[in-house]
């Protein structure tokens, strides 16, 4: 048996792909995660919470420490958990512009920080009957903000996760192509639901607005454009709900919208002599469909809207 002869290159694996063959530091960041953070302001008798969840991560000039140990430019993890506490003494605003301060801070308190990525997530609480220091916890959102600052430029996305809604009747879903494995029936009648994730990314350097106002008529807009678009599929809504947001914001560049179809499945009830005229419904948890997209603003030829940001906050396309 003859054996075949394989050509080598001994220069493979250190050029072909433009590598010298060193092993060096790439990127990296480093910081404080989820800092768990209550703020109840007792200016007057009818006290306001705030409640968030803060990661602090640095960028700079951080190679000796990963490749000597030498800690000199580490500001510690420790450091950044307590300026996210103390900063919380003077109140939070919003998310967004509480990111800033902390990012402003570091950037500017130490010569070796170049940039870094700040994130919090906001969670809700209502009053109790209207009185003035008892909350119950609300859990149908959670209200999201990303802060990047890369050479010198700051870049936030704000956004919205986990906003359960659904429609009763007003969505349809037919004439999509059938195949030897396609068993769902059309329908132009059928329970609509979603849980809502939204990302939606501000122009850069875009700060001095009120994002308090700009997530409330965000989330507004995504409720009424569900509610109002009689939907010939998910996708179709979720195009409007992102659409209809920018049209009213132009400080928004693009929104990212991720939205599981929560099926509903009519249960048959003639075996127990019993009609179902839509009114009696199985909610399927897994497997669920997913939809996907960016809705942004057109750009010239050859330019792109890809922004530096959206490279680490996972889950969007």
């Amino acid at each position: 048996m003859t054996t075949p002869t394989i050509e080598t290159n001994a220069n493979t694996n250190e050029n072909t792909a433009g590598n010298s063959g060193r092993i060096v530091l790439g990127r990296n960041q480093y910081g404080k995660a989820e800092c768990r953070l209550v703020k109840i302001t007792r200016d007057t008798a009818r006290h306001q919470i705030e409640d968030l969840n803060v990661t602090s991560q640095l960028h700079g000039d951080f190679e000796t420490a990963h490749t000597e140990g030498d800690n000199s430019h580490v500001v510690a993890t420790d450091t950044q958990k307590n300026t996210v506490y103390a900063f919380s003494r003077e109140g939070i605003g919003s998310p967004e512009q509480f990111l800033l301060r902390l990012g402003k801070h570091f950037t500017e308190s130490f010569d070796w920080v170049s940039g870094g990525r700040w994130e919090a997530e906001q969670y809700f609480w209502d009053r109790i009957s209207d009185h003035d220091h008892a909350f119950s916890r609300n859990k149908s959102e959670t209200r999201t903000a990303v802060l990047l600052i890369e050479n010198g430029t700051r870049h936030i996305v704000a956004g919205i996760e986990d906003l359960t809604v659904l429609k009763s009747t007003g969505s349809e879903f037919h004439g999509f192509p059938r195949d030897q494995y396609t068993t769902l029936q059309e329908t132009t009648d059928r329970i609509l639901a979603t849980d809502v994730t939204a990302r939606w990314r501000y122009a850069a350097n875009t700060t001095d607005i009120d994002f308090n106002a700009v997530y409330a008529s965000v989330r507004k807009i995504f409720l009424d454009a569900f509610a109002q678009t009689h939907s010939l599929a998910l996708q179709q809504t979720m195009f409007q709900m992102g659409k209809q947001a920018l049209e009213a914001h132009p400080e928004i560049e693009e929104i990212k919208l991720s939205l599981p179809n929560k099926h509903h499945f009519l249960v048959d009830l003639e075996p127990f002599g019993v009609d179902n005229p839509g009114e009696v419904f199985f909610a399927a948890d897994r497997p669920y469909g997913l939809i996907e997209a960016t809705v942004e603003r057109e750009r010239a030829e050859g330019s792109t809207n890809e922004a530096a940001i959206w490279a680490n906050i996972p889950g969007f396309c």
